[in-house]
């Protein structure tokens, strides 16, 4: 048993290195990362007997709360805002377009029955949070369109959940009423939106107040409180998915004390989960199988990614103002990935009679998604003329770590022009004898604070206090709209 063991646990950590690895692969060629771990589930298959549909699906929940919780920790309200409302249109009104659509050819495709078609096309509607991320990440496409496909990502999760839950439940139970699945719907998306803010501002007083001995709980704190908003959510029957999102979102977007720590761990800890999870359900799949429905596969692919998704994309954004150049961009970078695989896992669960055809169909989609569009949005978004500028103005980051227990604190704040300090001589804003600016970045420069240094606006400030004068130290940043700097105050 202990050999066994210590096998497993080599196995995992070269299966973990692989992963790591093999990204800096994955993004020369702007393939999304999950294409490689996907394929190493499934050589492992070869020699690894695994089945456990249950334990992948729950291995697969919690991974996309973990990954929906630091998509929406990486997410600007402010980048985001001006595209909210063509983002939700793509996450419902697209969804339901692209479900129909891919329905009615699964139906002559998969020869099933009609619930079962829609099924089909429920299961691989929505894009995936972790395959967009990852791509457009490193990506210098225009912010307004990545911002766009980063939103209906987070948010359309909780679309295909919905009409796959309600789908499998019509074919179990055809007398099924369908005002019964639209109060569900209101209920899921209403209450899961606010149980995802009520508990992101429970999370960012906890974090801000509490005075924890290590500064490393702070990020296992952040994960506990995405995981318990989701638990509540599923307790009371909504959108989990839709919860963490937007709790996520709540948590990136406030003044949060040590919010850099909890980003980095977060951003970790996705990929790690990331890793298992496509691994797991590589594991799922056998070649074999895939080349049964290759054909099938291939069709059902193609007619998602030029038929039912630009016609998704151009119904749900008709009434928007984007340009023809910017819909055709946003339909080819509907990426598929780590969701439809997961919500192929229902099915399968269900005991329903092409369970696992629809999971290796999906399979086989999400890999010809993910190879072919992700690595061809940045060529078609510069031949389509969409590239963002190049921000040359972004300012160097330095990062201060405090050693062992200590009662003081590393702060870096940045200045906005609203702030008292703004302008000012920093022998002039009285600070106390152990409030202490360490440094300054200024247009990529470390400036070295003294008496005379005035603080401009634009700068990050390096401050160092003691922990128990934290809300003296952040009156002295106080902006004259009542807030402090629109970017983050983060403790390291």
């Amino acid at each position: 048993m202990s050999q066994l063991a210590d096998n497993i646990i080599l196995l995992l950590a070269a299966l973990l290195l692989v992963g790591v690895f093999s990204t800096k692969f994955s993004t020369k060629f702007g393939m999304p990362a999950l294409v490689l771990f996907l394929a190493a589930g499934m050589v492992l298959s070869q020699f690894v007997f695994f089945n456990n549909a249950s334990l992948t699906q729950m291995a697969g929940i919690f991974a996309l709360v973990v990954i929906l919780f630091e998509g929406g920790m990486q997410t600007s309200i402010k980048d985001i805002k001006p595209v909210i409302r063509p983002a939700l249109s793509l996450s419902t009104v697209g969804v339901i377009m692209t479900t129909a659509i891919v329905g009615v050819f699964a139906k002559l495709i998969l020869n099933v029955s009609w619930p079962e078609s829609f099924l089909f096309g429920a299961i691989v509607g929505s894009t995936d949070a972790a395959a967009v991320f990852s791509v457009l990440g490193g990506k210098n496409i225009d912010k307004r369109l990545t911002s766009t496909l980063e939103a209906e990502s987070g948010s359309n999760d909780p679309m295909a959940v919905f009409l796959t839950v309600s789908l499998i439940e019509w074919i179990q139970h055809p007398d099924m009423a369908i005002w019964g699945l639209l109060l569900s719907f209101i209920w899921e998306m209403g209450v899961g939106l606010v149980l995802g803010v009520v508990l992101g501002k429970i999370a960012v007083f906890c974090i801000n107040r509490i005075n924890l001995d290590s500064t490393g709980l702070y990020p296992v704190m952040a994960i506990g409180f995405a995981v318990l908003t989701y638990g509540l959510s599923a307790w009371v029957h909504s959108s989990g998915l839709l919860a963490v999102y937007v709790m996520g979102l709540t948590l990136g977007n406030s003044e949060l004390m040590y919010h850099r720590t909890i980003m980095n761990f977060s951003h970790g800890f996705a990929w790690m989960m990331q890793i298992f999870m496509f691994i797991l359900l590589g594991l799922l799949v056998f070649p074999q199988e895939l080349a049964e429905v290759a054909w099938q596969g291939i069709l059902l692919s193609v007619i998602l990614m030029v038929v039912a998704r630009p016609i998704g994309v151009f119904i749900s954004l008709h009434f928007s103002k984007f340009t023809i150049r910017e819909k055709t961009l946003i339909s080819w970078a509907g990426l598929r990935g780590a969701v439809p695989i997961v919500l192929a896992t229902y099915p399968l669960l269900a005991d329903l009679p092409h369970g696992r055809l629809f999971f290796n169909v999906v399979f086989f989609v999400v890999l010809t998604s993910a190879v072919i569009q992700g690595t061809s949005i940045s060529p078609l978004a510069s031949r389509l003329k969409l590239m963002g500028q190049e921000d040359s103005d972004q300012p160097s980051l330095m990062e201060l770590v405090a050693l062992g227990k200590t009662d003081s604190e590393f702060n870096h704040i940045g200045i906005n022009p609203y702030m008292p300090i703004a302008g000012q001589k920093i022998s002039e804003i009285g600070l106390p004898d152990d409030i202490l600016f360490t440094a300054i970045i200024r247009n990529k420069n470390i400036v070295t604070p003294h008496g005379n240094t005035v603080i401009e606006p634009g700068d990050t400030v390096y401050v160092l206090s003691p922990k128990s004068k934290r809300d003296e130290m952040r009156a002295f940043f106080r902006s004259r709209k009542g807030k402090t700097a629109e970017e983050d105050v983060s403790l390291i």
